[in-house]
């Protein structure tokens, strides 16, 4: 386990292939490839709040028809967990980060083990969150994978110690419907939505940093991503769901420092989602980043960003989490 003990992994329900939630077969393999997690660490002892009577089925779909770039997608979550990619060269930081998928699946590769060991490799120590889908009947509804994002902050926060991070360092990046995760949590990190299992559950869930890269943002037409908004929302939503869902409708001014990326060519997740949070963090005079490009499309990750201007925003990413004190010592 590259050095992790076994005693340091269980982590709430433990290690992912010593624990069962109820109903569920053994899950799927996440670690194909030559692409492998230090660890997988479950986020909830014993079954996650509001399990539903019939559990999701987990599966992973494979939409990639190029052997040197994967693309899988993690289908009905029903053992949400963090992929752990250890830093190699500790500095004491760590993000969570949370893939995309339109609220319909999560993917696995190109926003979360891409952007992982290249992470891990510059000193950071990553978690990639396998969160719940609010339309598959858990009993949190829209807020089951903020949720799941509260619960993986405090539990990264609880085992810091013996993941040489420091409690205090711990950030949040997300992708597209995961980039509404990130700003979700970092908009609502406060808002009770389970019920406290742990020691763990009293500790902060605010990110010290958030990085919501192309992200869902509003869940108001037209600026709305209408895949993600039916998944999370429904078809026909009260303008109090729309507002308690749209990250830049509840912005506070103890929202954390923000980084934004964004293509202008984005034609699945329009700019204006970017720029709606990017003027909610300024009104509230709070420091935000923000880095938008002509070209790049949807979904760009880390290597889909190559050969366009949108592939400098990792290093753009770091220069800003040194300038926030993220990867120092003090």
């Amino acid at each position: 386990m590259n050095g992790l003990d076994r005693r340091s992994l269980m982590l709430g329900g433990g290690l992912l292939a010593g624990t069962g939630v109820r109903g569920l077969a053994q899950p799927p393999a996440l670690d194909v490839g030559a692409v492998k997690p230090d660890a997988m660490i479950n986020l909830w002892p014993g079954d996650p709040p509001g399990t539903p009577t019939l559990l999701p089925q987990e599966a992973v779909q494979d939409r990639s028809r190029d052997p040197a770039a994967p693309d899988r997608a993690l289908l009905h979550i029903a053992r949400p967990r963090l992929a752990l990619f250890r830093a190699h060269r500790p500095n004491g930081a760590a993000m969570l980060v949370m893939p995309g998928g339109g609220y319909n699946y999560v993917v696995i590769d190109k926003e979360g083990y891409e952007i992982g060991p290249w992470l891990a490799a510059r000193g950071v120590s990553v978690f990639v969150l396998f969160y719940r889908l609010p339309q598959e009947g858990w009993g949190a509804g829209a807020d089951v994978a903020l949720s799941d994002a509260q619960r993986a902050m405090r539990l990264i926060r609880h085992r810091a110690p013996t993941l040489a991070i420091d409690s205090r360092r711990v950030g949040a990046m997300g992708f597209s419907a995961g980039g509404h995760v990130c700003a979700d949590l970092a908009t609502r990190f406060a808002t009770a939505t389970y019920h406290s299992v742990d020691a763990a559950d009293a500790l902060s869930a605010r990110p010290a940093i958030a990085a919501p890269i192309y992200p869902v943002v509003s869940m108001h037409r037209p600026e709305a991503h209408e895949g993600s908004r039916r998944n999370l929302i429904g078809e026909s939503p009260t303008a109090a769901m729309e507002r308690r869902h749209s990250p830049h409708e509840n912005v506070g001014s103890d929202s954390p420092p923000c980084f934004l990326v964004h293509a202008e060519d984005d034609s699945a997740v329009p700019i204006a989602n970017s720029l709606l949070l990017r003027a909610a963090w300024r009104a509230e005079g709070l420091a935000v980043e923000s880095h938008f490009f002509a070209e790049g499309g949807h979904g760009f990750g880390l290597k889909r960003a190559s050969g366009k201007p949108a592939a400098i925003w990792p290093e753009l990413f770091l220069h800003w989490m040194a300038a926030q004190r993220m990867t120092g010592n003090g």
